[in-house]
């Protein structure tokens, strides 16, 4: 198999996991109507997903490493689909619940799986591209959900949002059945799983540094995603659809600094990189608090450069992390994502309550110091060595 065919079929894999968390924001209040529940439980569905998608990434780690790459995601995409089943037959708020948290169960193997494939298959440059190419995906799927989730919902029943989350499952399950072959390196036979394993993965200073500022990113990320759309409704009066336009430079941005991001790690050493782009993307934060509320394309502007040296940063970071962890890194990886997807999960959570009053300021200055503050930990922690 061609190395660009295996690294966009487990890239597809893990792209459904933030695909299936937003794929259906644009039609939660016919869904919640068609329920007969409250805004609270049916914002829920969403919440429960991120959480178990979450505290998954640290059972799949250990779980990849131990039993391999090929039959872990297999089963995963099995239960994926199993579950999207579930939610297209739901007839009440408790059994989308149930099957929402399965949906999670399932999918959040794809993005402890694609990593470690990439980090067995290639090396080097190589391996850079392959991780810039992973990491646009991922950025891709909760930019893209709503999208695709809104067109579905306008032209047939909601319901078929997820029975079209299963059909895409069933296409993942039978490409990476017959295609995938297992990247386990032969002959080592890793270690029965002991949590231990996951003190010695937190152990490692820089590696918990890269996950703390995994952390914060997508918990700066999911603040624009979740508050931007009330600040362009109260600041410039915008429609659904133009809101959805001042997204589109983000999503772009984000795709194209991933691409690239990947490809310079085959001219300059990746530390001096991460820590540039993580502080650029800090900055860029008090670059829209400066002009949120002053220009419409100034913060058009601002949300651009966010996106950019967000997807600069990504492949970096995972790529560090292979390095990093050689004899673990499926638990790693997971570790990894577990602080990423928490990031997500905090974000509209604690953004809710700093920006109860409509402070801006609070909400988005919050998130640069506290962004700020990963980029010099991180920075202490590559210097200590």
């Amino acid at each position: 198999m061609s190395p660009r065919l295996l690294t966009f079929m487990v890239a597809f894999a893990a792209f459904l996991g933030p695909f299936t968390q937003t794929v259906y924001a644009p039609i939660l209040p016919e869904l919640g109507a068609a329920l007969r529940t409250t805004p609270f439980l049916i914002n829920l569905s969403i919440s429960i997903f991120t959480f178990v998608l979450a505290f998954m990434q640290i059972v799949y780690g250990p779980l990849v490493d131990r039993t391999g790459r090929k039959p872990t995601l297999l089963a995963g995409l099995a239960i994926y689909i199993v579950a999207s089943l579930g939610c297209f037959l739901a007839n009440s708020i408790e059994t989308l619940l149930a099957f929402r948290a399965l949906q999670a169960v399932g999918i959040a193997a794809g993005a402890v799986v694609a990593v470690t494939v990439i980090g067995d298959r290639f090396e080097g440059a190589e391996r850079g591209r392959a991780m810039g190419s992973f990491q646009m995906m991922v950025a891709l799927g909760p930019v893209l959900g709503p999208v695709v989730g809104g067109f579905v919902g306008e032209h047939v029943d909601f319901h078929y949002v997820f029975l079209l989350l299963a059909c895409v499952g069933v296409a993942a399950l039978l490409s990476n059945a017959i295609w995938l072959k297992e990247t386990r390196p032969a002959g080592v036979e890793p270690r029965a799983f002991h949590p231990v394993q996951y003190l010695e993965v937190l152990g490692n200073r820089q590696g918990l540094a890269i996950m703390l500022l995994s952390f914060v990113q997508y918990y700066a990320f999911y603040n624009y995603l979740v508050f931007m759309p009330r600040l362009l409704d109260s600041s410039y009066g915008l429609s659904a659809s133009e809101k959805g336009l001042v997204f589109l430079p983000l999503s772009i941005a984000v795709v194209l600094g991933s691409f690239v991001g990947g490809r310079l790690l085959g001219h300059w050493q990746p530390r001096p990189v991460l820590l540039l782009t993580a502080l650029f993307n800090a900055l860029s934060l008090l670059l829209f608090l400066a002009v949120a509320q002053l220009s419409l394309g100034a913060l058009v502007v601002a949300v651009t450069a966010f996106g950019l040296f967000l997807g600069l940063s990504l492949p970096v970071q995972t790529s560090l992390l292979m390095d990093l962890y050689p004899e673990n890194r499926a638990t790693a990886v997971g570790s990894y994502n577990f602080f990423r997807f928490m990031g997500m999960a905090t974000g509209p959570v604690l953004g809710s309550w700093l920006f109860q009053d409509g402070n801006l300021g609070l909400l988005y200055g919050f998130a640069a110091a506290a962004f700020l503050l990963a980029v010099g930990h991180a920075q202490l922690r590559f210097r200590q060595g």
